[in-house]
This record gives C-alpha cells, sequence and structure tokens, in this order.
C-alpha cells in the first residue's frame, strides 16, 4: 500500500542571494506591459513581458511540453527573470534551481540527476479528510478469548472504548492492533485521546481537566473535554512535491534486526530512486487526481549553464518534457554557436536543433548606463548600503565598462573603505580606490595579453 502521511519536504533552501530582491516580473495587471522600474526588476521590458505572456500560459495549462530559453551575455538578468517568473506564479508553486553541471555526479548517473530536479519541480496538493474520534475516555475494558493455538495464553479479541466530548459519549468496539497502540500511549480512563478512524492511530492528548484536583504534586498537563461531537471529520491540506514522495517511499522501511538499525543509523546515501517507483507513484497519484483527492500543480524548473548539458541529457529531455507531469522548464544560457557537449556538433546555444524547436526562445539585451544605476541603487538599498549620488554614478560608468556583475560586487568593499575613513556613506573616492585594488575580467585579460601570461 502506498503511504500519504506527513512527508518532509526536500526542498533546498533558496540559493540566491544574489536576486533577494526580485519580487514579480513587475507588470501592470491589465495591460500586461512591463513598468521601466517594477517588482525589484528594472529595464529588459520585452523580454519581461514575453515571460508575462509564458506565466499566462503556465497558469491556462497551456505551456506543457514546452520550454523557455533566456539566452543573453553575461550579467544581463536571466537568473532573476526567471525567478520572477516562479515569483508571479505565486508562493505555493515549487520554483527548483539547478546548474547545467550540477547532472555530473559520481554516484548517480545524469539522467537520475535530472529526473530528480524535473520531479522537485511538480508539486501536489493533497485535500484529505480525516476521520477522528475524540473525547475523555469512560470506559476502557479489554475482552479476551482463549487463545485459538491452545496454550494457556488468552488473546484481546476486542477494546472496548468509551469517549466523551462536551456534546455526548461513544462506546466505540476497536480492532485488537489499537490495543497496542492503547498501551504504548499509556491509555487509561480519565485520559483525553484521539482515534484516526483510517488509520487508527492513537494519540493522547493529556489528562482531562476534570481529574485536576487528583494529587498534591502532579506531573500531568491537563486538557479541557473536546467540543463538539466524539466523531469529527477534519480537512487537512498538504503541499508536497512529487520527489518529496519519492524519497519517502525509497527509504527502505527497517526490520527489528540489529543490522537494519545500524543501517539507518549510518549516513544516508543518496539511494538512485529506480524507474519502477516512480511509475507507481505516478499511477497513485493519477489515480488521487481522477479521484479529486489531490490536484497537480506543475512548477518551474529552472536549468542554469544549459550548454554544460551533454548530449544524452538532451535527448532525455526531449523525452521528459513530453510526458504528462511535466514543470515549466527554463533554460538560461550565455553561449552563442557552440558545440554539444559530446559531440563535434557545432548548434546554437550548445543546444541540439531538436530540443530548440521545443523552445520559446527569449533574449536578454544588455542593461544601458540609467539601468545599471537603477540596478546598483536597489541593490544597494537591498543590503542597507548608503552611497553618494556621485558615487553611484561612478558605478554605473564602472559597471557599462565592465559588468554589471562587478559593479554590483563592488559596492560592499566600497562601504568597508568609507567605513575605514569614518563614513557611512560610500563616496566617490572610495569607488575609485577600490576599483584601482581589484581587477575585472575584461581588465586582467588585455593585461594578460600583452604580457604572454605571468610566466616571464
Amino acid at each position: 500500500a502506498m503511504k500519504i502521511e506527513e512527508v518532509q519536504s526536500t526542498t533546498k533552501t533558496a540559493r540566491i542571494s544574489a536576486h533577494t530582491h526580485v519580487k514579480g516580473l513587475g507588470l501592470d495587471a491589465q495591460t500586461g506591459e512591463a513598468s521601466p522600474v517594477g517588482a525589484g526588476l528594472v529595464g529588459q521590458e520585452r523580454a519581461r513581458e514575453a515571460c508575462g505572456i509564458v506565466v499566462d500560459l503556465i497558469r491556462s495549462r497551456k505551456m506543457a511540453g514546452r520550454a523557455l530559453l533566456l539566452a543573453g551575455a553575461p550579467g544581463t538578468g536571466k537568473t532573476a527573470l526567471a525567478l520572477g517568473i516562479a515569483q508571479e506564479l505565486g508562493p505555493k508553486v515549487p520554483f527548483c534551481p539547478m546548474v547545467g553541471s550540477e547532472v555530473f555526479s559520481s554516484e548517480v548517473k545524469k539522467t537520475e540527476v535530472l529526473m530528480e530536479h524535473f520531479r522537485r519541480a511538480i508539486g501536489l496538493r493533497i485535500r484529505e479528510s480525516k476521520e477522528v474520534y475524540e473525547g475523555e475516555v469512560t470506559e476502557l475494558t479489554v475482552e479476551e478469548t482463549e487463545d485459538p493455538l491452545g496454550g494457556y495464553g488468552r488473546t484481546v479479541s476486542h477494546v472496548v472504548i468509551g469517549l466523551k466530548s462536551t456534546k455526548g459519549t461513544k462506546t466505540l468496539r476497536l480492532d485488537p492492533t489499537i490495543h497496542d497502540s492503547l498501551t504504548k500511549e499509556g491509555v487509561s480512563i480519565g485520559d483525553v485521546i484521539y482515534i484516526e478512524a483510517n488509520s487508527g492511530a492513537v494519540k493522547r492528548v493529556g489528562r482531562s481537566d476534570s481529574y485536576a484536583t487528583e494529587f498534591d504534586l502532579e506531573a500531568e498537563e491537563y486538557v479541557p473535554i473536546p467540543k463538539g461531537d466524539v466523531h469529527k471529520k477534519k480537512e487537512v491540506v498538504q503541499d508536497v512535491t512529487l520527489h518529496d514522495l519519492d524519497v519517502a517511499n525509497a527509504r527502505p522501511q527497517g526490520g527489528k534486526d540489529v543490522m537494519s538499525l545500524m543501517a539507518a543509523m549510518g549516513k544516508p546515501r543518496k539511494t538512485e530512486i529506480t524507474d519502477k517507483l516512480r511509475t507507481e507513484i505516478n499511477r497513485v497519484v493519477n489515480r488521487y487526481i481522477d479521484q479529486g483527492v489531490a490536484e497537480l500543480v506543475p512548477g518551474v524548473l529552472f536549468v542554469d549553464e544549459v550548454h554544460m548539458l551533454d548530449i544524452e541529457c538532451f535527448t532525455y529531455l526531449n523525452r521528459s518534457l513530453e510526458s504528462t507531469l511535466s514543470p515549466i522548464v527554463v533554460f538560461a544560457t550565455n553561449r552563442g554557436v557552440c558545440k554539444i557537449r559530446g559531440t563535434d556538433v557545432l548548434a546554437p546555444h550548445g543546444v541540439p536543433v531538436d530540443l530548440l524547436d521545443r523552445m520559446l526562445i527569449v533574449r536578454t539585451m544588455p542593461y544601458s548606463h540609467e539601468e545599471m544605476v537603477q540596478i546598483i541603487s536597489i541593490r544597494a538599498s537591498v543590503e542597507g548600503i548608503e552611497l553618494e549620488d556621485e558615487a553611484l554614478k561612478d558605478l554605473g560608468d564602472i559597471g557599462s565598462k565592465t559588468s554589471l556583475r562587478y559593479a554590483v560586487q563592488m559596492l560592499t568593499p566600497s562601504r568597508i573603505m568609507a567605513e575605514t575613513c569614518g563614513r557611512t556613506k560610500i563616496a566617490t573616492s572610495d569607488v575609485k580606490e577600490v576599483d584601482t585594488l581589484f581587477f575585472d575580467g575584461k581588465a586582467s585579460a588585455q593585461l594578460l595579453a600583452k604580457s604572454e601570461g605571468y610566466m616571464q
């Protein structure tokens, strides 16, 4: 039997700190036009409007089997756009970032890593209505019969429990298996307990407060008698991803012997989740969806540096993009025409043509000087850094000469410079000094070109 209980979430904690300021795509709700600065994003109006259309496609469930490719120079906001899409879709939509090179692991097959990320990006919202009996125990009788196997022992045939709530009392005849969990919880008359009808799980909540003055010194927690009827229905909503379900069902349920205990205590090896298990889980998930117990929430899988994937991964992606349980995949790359990894074939973005066919491609354009200045000031306010307008303009100049990343990275060193000089605000002198201390990539490359490398 498949189990659905509390499933621990395996979500990776948000890894992108460079983009914590992105709160959405910043589009006008009616027209869908991008405002110059909105939701933490600056400029890139056309790319943002395109992503807005993708978000609408996703919301109306028409994006399946297609993917989005964000192509543009480094530092033009590709990761920020992907995150914006995820934020637009809402908080409960899974967003799973990965980098192309995460696929190369020594223990797990490449396709396996891809599949795991795919399933991390598909959410499942499970609505479960649980039937529970809760109340104060008024009677607890264990009825026994002769042991059918002979001998002197007697076996429990059933347990009779009387439960009392504020609205009335009920007497239940329960299966002998519940007797074990009753003794385990240490239930006696006068305790408040609840029993789940479908799983038979027993939980002792505490002692009923009508017994509160039994002893002078008490180590008990007293709880009021439950309100309402003894027999109640509760609605429970749980958000999990398919990967959570895979992991919960992949762990071998340990036996009672010492070896399995030791194995369980040892380090959790990354076990490969077999295709058989996944198909089984898909079957169960589809059944739940048909019964209306659960609904699918396809999320966003963001694959950065997609040119790092090799030909095997690409052929695998062709197949997985078309499966019924597929998230929306957003690829990002900053390469032009380059070799597909694992072959000698040249292809645009290093992606095979048959996969490119399945993609909508969005270009991100380099930022203008004003946009850079705005982005740097947004970052400064997020990081709590104050700077003078002149210094901001200087950073913008440096950014348009070098790259946006370099300019944003110079914020903190400049602040340290300013603090050393006893100021709270960054001045132009700080920015200039930090710029002389550090090189950006291009400047360093020019130096190397002049001097045949460092080996003189």
